[in-house]
Order: structure tokens, then sequence, then C-alpha cells
């Protein structure tokens, strides 16, 4: 069950440049206390440091109850049985300085180490930010065990074609193990708030470090690639001009939900039941995107348009279990999965260009 409720949101995430974005959907008022978490201009590195970074991670030795005699023991089971604690070598457990209720956000080998988040997500990104860069969003998910700090430009950029974006980078790390310390650029489209890869053909510019002994070696080197920020307007603007000079007619759309959303299987047999069901409403939900969401619509007719429809669905129709969108939305961005749809859409659409 997802940790991430509303009050985790409007005290664990701080939101930034409100003033010409906007609030964030989850923005409650009466939730924040007395400091609210979104700010009017840019988010000051002392405030993610005292809000969000306050505590650091401790690795402490893990133990097992193992059933013990009286002369060994020391404390009762549950069951009030005579066990022992005992270490097991060569492993530890991740857990936060500030907390006292036993909670582990991960377990790993002897040769984890864990990244601290002002080091590796605060100290990195503060060496870049000037006039033109600064915090724009920061948070924590599973109970700290996942952190982000985005740096992006304070005013977005329109295309040519309408389309309103603005370049980010994003700093991540984790402390269960679902990611190592990660770099990436990525682009907002803000229209509705969906992060894009800067590039299609190819996965985004990105900079991964493996948490272990070494990796504070590997740190200069995260250092020198934050700077791909700032080429990520053009790349995103060349992108842009040339999906929206590509025109996809609606026999083209239909042939490519056919392919991204097929109701038949490898045998071309149609498919039946609960499969037709799921592959009936997404096709659906991509046809009404297409043609009337304002998300999407003003750029049908192009492989833009197609596009925006797939992200879209991916981060606002996809169904969500176990999490909360904006929790799973978050960590989809971060793992890299929303590149992986784009790049593979595009491709698609490549082929049905191609065949149509």
């Amino acid at each position: 069950m997802s940790k991430e409720t509303l009050q985790h949101l409007n005290n664990q995430t701080l939101i930034g440049h409100t003033d010409a974005r906007g609030n964030a959907w989850h923005y409650r008022a009466d939730l924040q206390g007395d400091e609210p978490n979104h700010y009017p201009g840019a988010i000051p590195v002392a405030d993610v440091s005292r809000r969000l970074f306050d505590w650091h991670a401790l690795s402490l030795p893990l133990a097992v109850e193992l059933p013990a005699g009286l002369s060994t023991m020391t404390h009762l089971n549950a069951n009030g049985e005579p066990v022992c604690w005992q270490q097991v070598e060569g492993k530890q457990a991740i857990v936060r300085s500030d907390r006292t209720d036993g909670h582990v956000m991960g377990i790993f080998g002897e040769g984890y180490a864990p990244h601290p988040y002002r080091t590796w997500l605060l100290d990195t990104v503060a060496n870049l930010l000037d006039d033109e860069l600064s915090i724009s969003s920061a948070g924590l998910l599973r109970d700290g065990a996942v952190a982000w700090v985005e740096v992006s430009v304070p005013e977005s950029i329109v295309t040519e074609e309408g389309v309103v974006f603005r370049p980010n980078l994003l700093a991540t790390t984790a402390f269960d193990g679902s990611l190592a310390t990660t770099y990436k650029r990525t682009v907002t489209d803000v229209v509705c708030d969906n992060t894009r890869a800067a590039a299609l053909k190819e996965a985004s510019p990105t900079v991964k470090v493996r948490h272990s002994r070494y990796s504070i070696m590997k740190l200069a080197d995260a250092r020198s690639a934050l700077s791909v920020v700032y080429d990520t307007a053009d790349a995103f603007s060349a992108q842009v001009h040339e999906l929206c000079a590509t025109t996809v007619s609606a026999k083209v759309f239909a042939a490519f939900l056919d392919e991204w959303v097929p109701t038949k299987n490898d045998r071309g047999e149609p498919i039946t039941g609960k499969s037709l069901t799921l592959a009936d409403r997404k096709r659906s939900e991509l046809e009404r995107m297409w043609h009337h969401d304002p998300m999407v619509a003003p750029w049908t007719g192009t492989a833009h348009g197609v596009l925006q429809a797939v992200n879209t669905y991916e981060h606002h129709s996809r169904p969500v279990r176990g999490a909360s969108r904006p929790e799973r939305n978050m960590l989809r961005s971060v793992k890299g999965d929303f590149d992986a749809v784009d790049i593979n859409a595009h491709r698609v659409l490549n082929q049905v260009l191609a065949s149509v």
C-alpha cells in the first residue's frame, strides 16, 4: 500500500516556481502546517537540506532471532519462547538516523555503500545553480528510501509549434536498492506536466553510479556531466520540429494502434476475455486523447501528437496499483521507464509510417 498520502506530498516534497507554473495538483494548504511546501520562486538549497535531508543513512549490523537455551537466551520471542540474537555476517541494514521505530530502508551485502543525499544530490547540483538554473523540486518517497532533486530553468520555453516545455536535470538515488545514483536530463511538457526524454533515437544522457565502496571516486565524473542541462532546450526543440513536421493520417494512427495495442495474438488470432477488455479500454482512451484531449489534440495529425498521446496515457490514465500515481510516475521517471516508452513508441510509429 502506498505511503505517499496527500499529507506526505504536502510535507515531504518541495515545489518551486509556482508564480510561473502554478501549484502542484496535490497542493493542500491545510496539510502543510506552519511552513508551505510551495515556493513562488526557486527553492533554496538550505531549505532542501533542512526540510528533507536533515538526517543521514546509518549502516547497522543485521541480526536474526534463533532458538536458545535458558543459559544463552537474550529475550523471549512473541510466542514466549527463549531466543537469542545472532549477527548475520556480511550483511548490513540501512536505517534513518532520525528514526527509532526499527524502520529499515534496505538490507545489503558488505560491499554496499550508501550515497548520502546531501553529498550526492544537493552538493552536486548546488555547483550548477546560477541566475538561469535553480532547484525546481525535491522530495522523498518510500519513507525516505528514495530521494530526488530537480534543477531547471525558471521560465518555460515555447517552440514555434506551440509546445511549451522546460529542460531539467534530475538527480536521484535510493537506500532500498531500487536504483543507482542517477543524473539525467529530462524535459517537462508543461501543458500536461509530462516528463519526456530529450532524445528519441537514444536514451537521454544519463550518468549512473553504483552504491559501492569505490563510488566516491566517480563523484567528480558525475559532477562534470551535469552541465548537459544547457544543451537540452536546443535538442528538444529540434526534436519537436521534426515530429510536428511528420504527418500522421487517420489511417496511419489506426495502424499504429494495431501495433501498439494489438487485439490479435502472435498467431493472428483475436484475443478474448480480460485481455481484450483491457486492450479495448486502452485503445479507446488513446483515441479519445487523439481527438479531444487538450494535452494532445492541438497536435493531432502529427507524430508529436502520437507520442504526446502515448506519454499522456502513461502518466495520467494507465492503471496504477500498490502506489499513488505521483509516486509511481516519479519512480518510473527516475528509472527511465518513460524514456523507454517514448523510444519504443517512436520506433513503432516509424515502422508504421514506412509500411502504410
